[in-house]
């Protein structure tokens, strides 16, 4: 992984190819980010880059992470990811913006997804309803069989049951950048990608690039 930042997605749009084709995008304001720490073998054990994104006052950092800052005389950022960045080097202090990615690079784009709250299987599992007709009753949307009754006795782990849905971490592999306005911070990326609009992403080099899609 020689590439990462951080951005803020926008939301969905339209571009067209030059052969006229119709290529649906997602907006991302990526960057600018500043690195906050280098971690190296030495002092840590394994070597990385954290990178902050979004400024924010004084008031909404805790004491611990205004230290942080403080340490190398660094802006106050809101959040802070951290990019295992193999063959590069960068110094503390140092800014990234879109231009560290171009039009064609194959990407992995990391975010929460939206939250769904409590949902049955139906939704959550895309299981399948009962008729709804001739006394099927109030259950048409119910689980079905829990399993066996007297062996085993239990319900085996990874039952596909009702639930918490949504707000995890996804990522979502092998994008491809369409366009990228470096004036204005902008990535476009084809296709969809994780989280609600004006959810924190991580864009890197994708790990298993074989042309996007």
């Amino acid at each position: 992984m020689k590439k990462g930042i951080i951005g803020k997605k926008i939301g969905m749009t339209q571009i067209f190819s030059e052969a006229g084709k119709v290529i649906p995008v997602t907006v991302v304001e990526a960057g600018p980010c500043v690195v906050t720490q280098k971690k190296t073998e030495e002092n840590d054990g394994y070597t990385a880059f954290q990178l902050g994104y979004g400024d924010v006052s004084p008031k909404g950092v805790n004491k611990p992470r205004q230290g942080h800052f403080k340490k190398n005389d660094l802006p106050f950022k809101r959040h802070l990811r951290e990019f295992k960045l193999e063959g590069v080097q960068y110094n503390v202090g140092d800014i990234l913006k879109a231009d560290v990615f171009e039009a064609g690079d194959v990407i992995d784009v990391s975010g929460i997804s939206k939250g769904k709250g409590f949902q049955g299987t139906i939704k959550r599992h895309n299981t399948r309803s009962i008729k709804e007709t001739h006394g099927s009753g109030p259950t048409h949307r119910h689980a079905g069989s829990m399993g066996a009754n007297s062996s085993p006795s239990r319900i085996f782990k990874g039952k596909k049951m009702p639930g918490h849905m949504g707000s995890e971490r996804i990522t979502v592999q092998n994008l491809t950048v369409v366009k990228v306005d470096a004036d204005n911070n902008l990535i476009a990326v084809k296709g969809a990608i994780p989280g609600p609009k004006g959810g924190v992403v991580c864009i890197t080099d994708a790990i298993k690039a074989q042309g996007g899609n």
